[in-house]
């Protein structure tokens, strides 16, 4: 089987997803407002997980908490915002032990990204249970395996709003689990996998960074 198609045919989702005229509020009931519960209670969650850590830790609570909230970057960083301003990460695991010499740190928006990723929305009956959600795009099947899964490639810019502001913070060897509301992902616009007004919850993990300009290596 040719997974470089499979994951080609795939990947656009992130890109590019067309308005429809269809019935989805009655395919999809209350589909908006259960999804933007499901950010908050997320959201919320993860900031008194913060707190915790910040107010027990506060020298060292970014090596001891998990969880991120990170405001998106096409907006001002000088101001609070709504919730749906920022997105929710859960590091799973970090990879700042493998930064060296020669390495690239976090992109900027004009770099290029080597990534695995698989994206999920809500299941049936609005199950937020990882195993009874909905994949909706992801470039390898099955279990992860390292040793026999290809990260795509990928500019920055070319990512919904909130996986954008997410792949920024990140480092090579970061696997994080990322929650973007519906804002920050696409509105009011549907596919035919992806209704309107859905939260995404993705997991990403950065195997490689190319800065601006010096090209986009051969991996492995």
């Amino acid at each position: 089987m040719n997974y470089r198609l499979i994951v080609f045919l795939v990947c656009p989702l992130l890109f590019l997803v067309s308005c429809k005229n269809s019935a989805e509020e009655d395919l999809y009931p209350d589909w908006q407002a259960r999804n933007a519960q499901w950010f908050a209670e997320v959201y919320d969650a993860a900031q008194t997980s913060i707190a915790e850590a910040k107010a027990q830790h506060p020298d060292d609570w970014e090596k001891l908490c998990d969880w991120r909230i990170y405001k998106t970057l096409l907006k001002s960083q000088d101001v609070q915002g709504a919730t749906t301003d920022y997105i929710v990460c859960k590091i799973n695991k970090r990879g700042e032990d493998s930064y060296k010499e020669g390495d690239e740190g976090s992109p900027a928006y004009t770099d290029s990204v080597r990534l695995h990723y698989r994206g999920w929305i809500m299941g049936e009956n609005y199950s937020i249970s990882r195993d009874k959600m909905k994949v909706f795009s992801q470039t390898y099947y099955g279990e992860f395996n390292e040793m026999t899964a290809a990260p795509i490639a990928m500019p920055v810019t070319t990512t919904v709003e909130g996986f954008m502001t997410a792949v920024q913070y990140m480092v090579k060897g970061d696997d994080w689990d990322i929650y973007i509301p519906q804002e920050l992902a696409y509105k009011e616009n549907a596919s035919d996998v992806i209704p309107a007004y859905s939260t995404l919850l993705f997991n990403l993990r950065i195997e490689l960074v190319h800065k601006s300009g010096t090209g986009m290596s051969e991996w492995r």
